[in-house]
């Protein structure tokens, strides 16, 4: 699996990648190896506004529930549909399979508290 480059983490777990004006919103690799396999997952509706911080998705493991919190505002423009039926998918690539496309607020000023990949491994490690 690889990061892709540029992608920025928040404390919380989810990963954002800034991509043709637009973002990418996922979940790391760091937490898909501590949910363990993953066998559901909820997703907002398209057209949602969501604030940064907001809870915007359910993921469900053999493990646990975890929600996930948006790392930047912004309007919900695309969902990753097949994870909704194959949410294992994750498992496989957490960074090819996104969960959301978002049309951002304010990515620059949302995104000054994310970490860069490198520095968000050395902090959760």
């Amino acid at each position: 699996m690889n990061t892709p480059e540029g992608i920025l983490c928040a404390r919380s777990h989810e990963w954002a990648l800034e991509e043709d004006n637009n973002v990418l919103i996922g979940i790391t690799d760091w937490q898909v190896n501590q949910l363990g396999d993953i066998v559901f997952v909820e997703l907002p509706e398209t057209g949602s506004a969501l604030e940064k911080d907001e809870v915007f998705a359910t993921i469900e493991s053999v493990r646990n529930a975890y929600e996930l919190y948006m790392p930047v505002g912004g309007k919900i423009i695309e969902v990753n549909e097949k994870l909704i039926n194959s949410p294992e998918l994750i498992n496989e690539d957490c960074y090819a399979n996104w969960l959301i496309k978002i049309e951002p607020d304010n990515f620059q000023e949302d995104s000054e508290g994310l970490l860069e990949y490198s520095d968000y491994i050395d902090e959760v490690n």
